[in-house]
This record gives C-alpha cells, structure tokens and sequence, in this order.
C-alpha cells in the first residue's frame, strides 16, 4: 500500500499539468487532483493492474475534471432579476455606472455553432468501434503515450496506428454527412 501511495504521490506532477490543460483555474485543478488521489487511494483495489497506474490515475483524472465543471457550471448559474425586480441592485443604477465596457462574450452564433458540431462529433464517436473508440480518445483526449494505449487496449504499436488512421478516417467522413451535409468533403490527411 506503501509504495502504491509513493507511486501515486509521484504522479501529481503529471495529472496537475493535464488538468491545467483542461481547467484554467487553478482552484479548479488543485480540486480535481485532490478528489484523483484521494479516489485512488481509497480503492486501490480498483487497480488491477491491467493498465500502468499512470494510464489507470489519468483516467479517474478526466472523471474529477468533468465533475469539476458541472459543479463550477451550476454555481456560476444565476437567477433572472425579472422574477424579483427588488431584488437587482442594478435597478436603480444610472447609466454611468458600469467603469469599463462589458467583456466580449463572443459571437453567439459562433458558440452555437460549435456546440452543434461538438453533438455532431460526439455522434459521429459512438459509431466507431469500440476499440476504435478508446484509441481515439485516449491518444486525442487523454494525451496518453502509445506505450500505455497498446497495454491497455491489448494491441501492438503498428495495430493502433492502424486503429487510430480508421478511426480519423470513419470521423472525418461521419462529419462530412453530418456536420456539412454531405455538401462539402472534408480535406483528408493520409
């Protein structure tokens, strides 16, 4: 148990940075390190062994870090002020109030449409095989090294290599149909 904890311990490093990739708030990182470890470290018996312990801690890793932005998303909620007018401080606000300009929130329709492609995507990634699947994922999601995907897929360097040139191929023509329509041809890469 001992040096299972040590292993572990010596990991933080690497799962700080792949949270960061993902969370921009370091409140936020340090939360979904903390709930990794201590996750680990209160079931090392989930750990069979079948995968490197990096590879096993990566994956509960990207769990924490979702539950950490539906978490972060539902605070940052708030309620509309027309259902208690009393209740906006802004209300009786005069026009001069606001020091600087609001942030750019960005184009609208750029965020919808990128929320649309995003559904279309995730579709277009539970058509793949399921293997298919995880080597994607895992390779363009988790950033985990060929090493670790082939032992825990089962497979040789070369069979996921070919796995991950399907896998982008069966993508790029599921988005072709789905997001263009069938109207443009996504460029192809190899």
């Amino acid at each position: 148990m001992h040096d299972f904890a040590t292993q572990l311990v010596e990991l933080r490093p690497l799962l700080v940075r792949m949270a960061r990739q993902r969370l921009k708030n370091d409140a936020w990182v340090e939360d979904a390190v903390s709930e990794t470890l201590v996750a680990a470290l209160e079931n090392p018996a989930a750990y069979a062994g079948r995968a490197k312990l990096r590879t096993w801690a990566v994956g509960i890793l990207k769990h924490k870090v979702v539950d950490q932005i539906r978490r972060h998303t539902r605070e940052c909620q708030l309620d509309t002020p027309e259902d208690d007018p009393e209740s906006d401080p802004l209300a009786d606000a005069g026009a001069d109030t606001f020091a600087e300009a609001p942030a750019d929130w960005g184009d609208p329709q750029e965020r919808l449409a990128r929320r649309q492609f995003m559904a279309c995507f995730q579709r277009s990634l539970k058509e793949l095989p399921r293997q298919q699947g995880r080597a994607f994922m895992m390779r363009n999601w988790m950033d985990a090294e060929t090493e670790d995907i082939c032992s825990e897929l089962g497979v040789t360097a070369n069979h996921l290599a070919v796995m991950l040139h399907r896998a982008r191929h069966k993508l790029r023509a599921s988005l072709a149909t789905q997001w263009l329509g069938g109207a443009a041809a996504l460029p192809s890469h190899g």
